[in-house]
């Protein structure tokens, strides 16, 4: 595991920590971290702030030509909504910790050019086994089940 994916790991254990969805995000621009946020939606009672979003806003405003000359880094595979985002500002590479306790809108970035990688990392695995297991209810509201 680099380490950027180690940043939005460490991300998520601090969203675990704070009794929130562990998915953290680090967003990378020429080897400088702009960004880096984690799931905030339990604790500030947010419906937007997923790991890839808080780490956008943590970036704050930055012209078009950075974001499009940038990697995102997520513990997750990304939702429809921050699929959107990334797409929005034209990143043009994910790298994404696991994809098999939830598959995002992975086809969809790729289709736009997106370049994707998947690490399926095992940390990453366990964390998000370990939260839907223990969280049912939380973990299906996150992701708009119920």
């Amino acid at each position: 595991m680099d380490n950027f994916m180690r940043l939005a790991v460490e991300e998520a254990k601090k969203g675990t920590s704070e009794g929130g969805i562990p998915i953290g995000s680090v967003i990378v621009h020429e080897g400088k971290v702009l960004g880096q946020g984690h799931n905030k939606r339990i604790q500030q009672g947010s419906v937007v702030l997923h790991g890839e979003m808080d780490a956008l806003e943590n970036a704050g405003r930055q012209p078009a030509s950075v974001y499009r000359n940038s990697t995102l880094y997520t513990t997750l595979s990304p939702c429809p909504m921050c699929t959107g985002a990334i797409l929005l500002y034209g990143i043009p590479r994910v790298v994404i910790g696991e994809n098999q306790t939830f598959m995002g809108d992975e086809d969809l970035l790729r289709s736009r050019g997106v370049e994707v990688e998947v690490l399926n990392d095992s940390e990453c695995i366990q964390m998000m086994t370990d939260f839907i297991e223990g969280n049912p209810e939380l973990w299906n509201e996150d992701i708009g089940e119920e």
